[in-house]
This record gives structure tokens, C-alpha cells and sequence, in this order.
């Protein structure tokens, strides 16, 4: 008997803990081709759920997974996983390839491709949204879409904070 109720307090336990980490984090499987050169399909990471409502704000550069519209092959909405470059008030434009926040053609280091190809006029990034895209743009359905558009931050999910597979690819995220 007091073996048994020793195994159930540490199931109870196990429990407890797994349900305070699913609270404060989510795991998650790329599935886009979007983010390479930084994410590839099948990466697995793990997104902070809390990370703006108790650590912060969401920043320029930040790495998020957002609720879209958009919808999978079972007809439920997708998960999408992009970048921040518009925060509330910026105004963003596409000219020659480059991205212009607030004036500024911004150096992207994380991008697959500089100077891609299209144009985009200037908007400003409305109260409580968030401007994203693809650090592959070429291929990424991302605030510059009408599916898309820009992201209001109550549809973010979360942010990506870590990298676990691959193996070879493990990489914590600020």
C-alpha cells in the first residue's frame, strides 16, 4: 500500500508539473518554408506563451507564431511563424527590395535574400497590430498578403524562445 501511494504522488506530481510548463509554454512544428535560412519544416521549437503578458513587450525583430485566418488542409486555422518588423505607430514600406521602417532601410541579417524584389507603398502599423514577414520572402505569406495583413497582438500565440530539433541545430532565442 505504501508503495502504490508512493507511485501515485509521483504521477500526481509529474502532472502537476507538466501542466504549470504547458501553461507558460507550447510546443511547436514548423511546417513553412518561410523562415529559412533560420527555420527549416520539421524544426521543433518551443514558444513562450507568457512572454508578453508577463516579460515584456513584443519588440522589433522578435520571432512569433500568431493564429492567421489562413486555413490548413483540415480546414483549422494555421499557426503562422514570422518575424516582427512594424510595431504600433511605424510606418513600413517596400522600395527597391529594401524594407523602410519609420524612414530607415533596416539591415536584415536574418533575411534569405537581400533587396528581394517588390515594392510596397507605406502604411502605418495600426494600435494593437504588429507588421511581420518572412525571413524568406520570396515565398512568405506575411503581413504584405491581404490574407494576411497585419496581426493583432492578441492573435500571437507566443514567442519562439528555443530550438530543440535538430539535434545539431539546438539554439536559444532572446
Amino acid at each position: 500500500m505504501k508503495e502504490a501511494f508512493g507511485w501515485i504522488r509521483d504521477i500526481v506530481i509529474a502532472l502537476v508539473i507538466a501542466g504549470l510548463i504547458l501553461v507558460f509554454f507550447k510546443p511547436i512544428v514548423i511546417q513553412q518554408e518561410s523562415m529559412q535560412p533560420n527555420f527549416y519544416a520539421n524544426d521543433y521549437v518551443i514558444v513562450s506563451k507568457q512572454a508578453y503578458k508577463l516579460f515584456g513587450e513584443v519588440e522589433h525583430e522578435d520571432v512569433i507564431i500568431f493564429k492567421s485566418s489562413l486555413l490548413d488542409a483540415n480546414g483549422r486555422e494555421k499557426n503562422l511563424i514570422k518575424r516582427v518588423i512594424g510595431l504600433p505607430g511605424d510606418t513600413i514600406e517596400i522600395s527597391d527590395g529594401y524594407v523602410i521602417r519609420n524612414g530607415e532601410v533596416i539591415q536584415e541579417a536574418y533575411v534569405a535574400e537581400q533587396a528581394m524584389s517588390g515594392e510596397m507603398e507605406e502604411i502605418t502599423v495600426e494600435e494593437g497590430k504588429v507588421f511581420v514577414m518572412g525571413d524568406n520572402r520570396r515565398v512568405s505569406q506575411d503581413s504584405r498578403s491581404p490574407e494576411v495583413g497585419q496581426v493583432s497582438q492578441d492573435a500571437i500565440v507566443g514567442k519562439v524562445v528555443l530550438r530543440i530539433l535538430p539535434l545539431d541545430s539546438i539554439k536559444v532565442f532572446s
